[in-house]
Formats: C-alpha cells, sequence, structure tokens
C-alpha cells in the first residue's frame, strides 16, 4: 500500500467521511442481440411497443437494429440497478414475440453481411447522423463486429468526496479540474490493471465459425461449427473484436483531461487515405460521416472512459471540456452466458472495490513504454490469462499473473472494508472472496466454465448459448410485470414515439449542413450547454 492510499483511506476514520461511500452511484448499458426462435439474426424493425429507439431513455438499439440496448438510471444502490435492469428485461419480453435475447457476446448465426441490418432511427437529422455514423462503422470495420456484445459499467464517486481529498491534500487548482484529474488518475490504474477483470470476468473463449468466415485468425478448431483458444478469457476484447489499423494509430493520452481530450480532437480531425478513397457518399447515399481516422470520439474504442452527461445535441468531447468529468464508464466486460442478466451483484461489488482501488491509489503518469506495456498484459491475458504459470510484466519486470492477482487483492482489501464499513456487513469483502477463489482455481472462472460445458457436454459455441438463451427467456417470461410496471413502460413507449415525431416535426435545413455544424462542434471553443 502506497503513503497517498494509506492517507487517503485514513479520511474515512470519521463517520461523516466514511458516509460518503454510501452515495457513489451505479448504472449500466446491457447489448443483447435479437435473435429467432432457432437462433438466426433477427431481421425484423425494432418493435414500434418498445418505443422509440431515439428518444426512449431505458430502450434503445446499438450498431444492428436487432442489437438492443436496455440502460438504467444511475442508482446509489447496485441491487436497485440491477432489479431495473430486470424490469426492463421482462417488459421486453412481453413484447419481443417468440424471438428471443442471445446471451453470448460473441453473436449467434449471423446472416451475410449485406443482410445485417443497421439500426434506424427516423428521418430527423439526429436520427440519420445515428445511421449514417453506424454505415461508416460497417464501411470501416464491418458488419459482423458490430454484433458483438457487451455491459457498460458507469461508476461516480460522490461529488463531496473529492473537495474533503483536494483539501486534504493542499491542491489549488479549481475544484473542477482537480476532480477531472483524479478520474484521470483512476483511469491510468484501471489500464495498469484491467487485465484482472478480464481473467476474472471473461466470458468469450469460444466463437461461431462462421463469425470468422474469409478473416485470418489464429484460433483452434474444437469442432465443425466452433473456434476458440484453450487458454482465452475473452476473444471479445481480443484483436477479433472492434480494431483495424485506423484504430490502432491512435495513442491516447491519459497524463491529463485537455491532453486526452486533444488525442481525440486530432483523431476525429486527421484525415485517413482509405477512408479519404472512399468518400463520403456514393450515388448520393452517405455512407460515412467524414473521411478522418474517427468519424467522432466515441468511434475510439476504448476498455474505460471518462464520461460527462451531455446536454441535447452536445458532443461527448463537448461536455467533457467544459464541465470535466463527471463518472467513468467501464466498456470491457463479457455478458456472463450463466447469469440471466449477464451481470450480478457480486460482480457489482467487486467492480466498486476495484474502481475505488484505482481511484484512491498513487496513479503516476504512464510513459509510452508503460502503456504499451499495459496493452500487452491486457492482449496476453485476453487471448491466454488462464495458461498455467502466465506471465505479465509489471515495469518491465516479469510478473506471475496468478501471484500479482492475489497481491492486487491484498491492496484492495481495505477499500472492500471501507465500503463494508460505510453500507453494514461484508458483502463487498465476499465479493473480494469470490475472486480470489477463482485466482486460485482457474476452473471457476466463466470461460472456464463455458469451455468445460463445450466439453462435456459435445456442445458446439452455438448450441451452448441457444441453451442458456432459451433457459435465461423462460425465466424472464415467467415473472411477467404487474399491471402499473407495464403501464409505465407503455407510456414511456407511447412518450418516446411522440418525441421522435416531433424532432422530425421540427427538423429544419439540409442534412449535410447539420452534419458540417456537428463536425465543427470538435472545436474547444465551440459553443456548449450551460
Amino acid at each position: 500500500m502506497t503513503d497517498l492510499l494509506s492517507r487517503r483511506l485514513a479520511l474515512f476514520n470519521k463517520p461523516e467521511h466514511l458516509d460518503l461511500l454510501r452515495h457513489c452511484r451505479h448504472g449500466l448499458e446491457k447489448e443483447s442481440l435479437r435473435v429467432a426462435p432457432t437462433g438466426e439474426l433477427a431481421l425484423t424493425p425494432h418493435p414500434q411497443a418498445l418505443g422509440s429507439a431515439l428518444t426512449h431513455p431505458q430502450i434503445t438499439t446499438d450498431y444492428s437494429e436487432a442489437l438492443l440496448e436496455f440502460i438504467t438510471a444511475a442508482e446509489e444502490d447496485p441491487e436497485q440497478t440491477l432489479a431495473e435492469l430486470d424490469t426492463i428485461h421482462r417488459y421486453a419480453y412481453s413484447r419481443l414475440g417468440d424471438e428471443i435475447l442471445w446471451c453470448q457476446s460473441m453473436p449467434s448465426k449471423l446472416p451475410d453481411e449485406a443482410d445485417i441490418p443497421i439500426a434506424e432511427y427516423g428521418s430527423s437529422h439526429t436520427g440519420q447522423i445515428k445511421h449514417v455514423y453506424r454505415k461508416g462503422l460497417a464501411v470501416r470495420y464491418g458488419k459482423a463486429m458490430q454484433c458483438i456484445a457487451g455491459i457498460h459499467y458507469n461508476f461516480s464517486l460522490p461529488e463531496n468526496l473529492w473537495p474533503l481529498l483536494q483539501k486534504a491534500e493542499d491542491d489549488t487548482r479549481p475544484p473542477q479540474d482537480y476532480q477531472s484529474a483524479s478520474y484521470i488518475a483512476l483511469v491510468r490504474n484501471f489500464r495498469r490493471y484491467s487485465w484482472l477483470l478480464m481473467y476474472l470476468f471473461g466470458a468469450s473463449p469460444a466463437v461461431c465459425k462462421g463469425f470468422l468466415k474469409d478473416r485470418l485468425h489464429d484460433l483452434d478448431t474444437l469442432d465443425e461449427n466452433t473456434l476458440y483458444l484453450p487458454w482465452a478469457t475473452s476473444l471479445r476484447m481480443s484483436d477479433l473484436g472492434y480494431q483495424n489499423n485506423a484504430q490502432a494509430s491512435i495513442q491516447p493520452c491519459y497524463d491529463g483531461l485537455e491532453s486526452y481530450l486533444d488525442s481525440l480532437r486530432e483523431a476525429v480531425s486527421t484525415p485517413y487515405p482509405p477512408y479519404v478513397a472512399i468518400g463520403t457518399q456514393q450515388h448520393g447515399e452517405w455512407v460515412q460521416l467524414n473521411t478522418n481516422v474517427l468519424q467522432i470520439e466515441n468511434e475510439y474504442y476504448s476498455t474505460i472512459r471518462p464520461k460527462r452527461v451531455a446536454c441535447p445535441g452536445e458532443r461527448p468531447i463537448q461536455a467533457l471540456g467544459s464541465r470535466g468529468v463527471q463518472y467513468v464508464e467501464v466498456r470491457c466486460l463479457d455478458i456472463d452466458p450463466f447469469l440471466p442478466l449477464g451481470i450480478d451483484i457480486t460482480t457489482s461489488r467487486f467492480l466498486d472495490t476495484f474502481l475505488l482501488y484505482c481511484a484512491l491509489e498513487d496513479s503516476p503518469v504512464m510513459p509510452g513504454e508503460e502503456c504499451r506495456e499495459c496493452t500487452d498484459n491486457f492482449g496476453h491475458t485476453v487471448k491466454e490469462g488462464r495458461r498455467p504459470g502466465m506471465t505479465l510484466h509489471q515495469n518491465g519486470t516479469p510478473r506471475e499473473l496468478v501471484e500479482w492477482g492475489v497481491a492486487l487483492l491484498e491492496c484492495m482489501a481495505p477499500c472492500a472494508a471501507i465500503l463494508d464499513a460505510a453500507h453494514g456487513g461484508d458483502l463487498h469483502r465476499q465479493a473480494l472472496e469470490a475472486q480470489r477463489a477463482k485466482l486460485h482455481n482457474p476452473e471457476l472462472t466463466p470461460s472456464a466454465r463455458v469451455l468445460r460445458r463445450l466439453s462435456k457436454d459435445h456442445l458446439s459455441f452455438f448450441e451452448f448459448a441457444m441453451s442458456q438463451s432459451r433457459l435465461h427467456a423462460e425465466a424472464f417470461r415467467s415473472r411477467p410485470l404487474d399491471g402499473g410496471a407495464v403501464e409505465a413502460f407503455e407510456q414511456s413507449a407511447r412518450d418516446s414515439l411522440a418525441h421522435q415525431k416531433r424532432i422530425e416535426e421540427d427538423q429544419t435545413g439540409p442534412f449535410a449542413d447539420y452534419v458540417a455544424s456537428y463536425m465543427a462542434a470538435i472545436d474547444p471553443d465551440y459553443r456548449t450547454c450551460s
């Protein structure tokens, strides 16, 4: 434990300071492919009964029209967050007919690329820019890659915690700058240690063979329909996922918020010759928003993002630049196919402990060689993290993965203890111990459990995922919502459709002008909301 971590933990010896930790906030965004009863990708439109994908606060789509995304509010109690996610699932299932939600991060059987439907958001400029952006993703990465699903974990520390830390450290920066710098420090530590999350929670060691048709890969053959790697934890987060040469060229700087934003501004402003050759329009139709390395800042696929709630029409980069970091979004979690929601309360409590540790522990600026080392550690873990004797590197020195993981849990234990002291009980300690057991016995990890089911029951990846998806579908359908909850969802759907209609009716000016204005908003001096 560093001196800084010790001093920060000591602040919570006062009851009024300890109470702050009860006010962390948690939100979830969970993606799930809609599939037909036979397991093929659903080619039906987004169900109108679920409302407008453009404006509904809880139910939208991601890349594909079939890729649902469920969004919870940010709650202080993670059990409440999970309860809301459960409720959204139960309502959605009541309106999906015979379709079901795919339980895995890696996709089901996909049709030919041309037949994978890109999400539609209506005729407004706002809706069209979302659609064209996704068309650009198809051009740049292929449609199949965009059908990969995951869980995003949104987490914030209490706003009143930052002034306490700043005063204790005699830091004279403006409060917004201190808070943003502290969140960026959290991000740096996350980069250092996120390989551990891949070992503990990675759940995608195999994939349908058809997903990689016509693509080079280094996977082994498990059966005639399944590819895998024997020690993999998360193929979703490997180089099979959301990557290409243009993305590989981006090296965001995590020294501070401004340098991070400058890195993204450069990427969204720099032409990339292969994209320039394609152009923005073909035969009078938009195919991508621009020809730069990134169309927009959210195209950069990072394992964690500093975030700020944006105003209507405001770009994420504007919100961060004008008002600072408000929370972090953890983006590397696989859907656990053994859990109906894909995540459970034990995982949530461990993530809280992990993120609190990343926030309170010392976090020096990362030189380039450490950045590359962190990337390599993460990459090795997703492809062979359960390999016996697996070795990573810490500051250039080899370190055995299990030994380092156990040591990290020891360092996190005081953070679990103060969270338990704040909430009562010992549930965070128990969550920590559940992860310690996985380090001592890799067969307890979700990735090992998946491969064991495939082997023991002689199942292909598709057969296993299909079986689990049907089990989860039945679990949700067997618990219908009461009338009041159903009416609330129905009203929300009606409201969202009416909202989309108003946006479309108020539309003015050419789409090209709207795109130009949206792209100009990358300038740090561009207007922002108050």
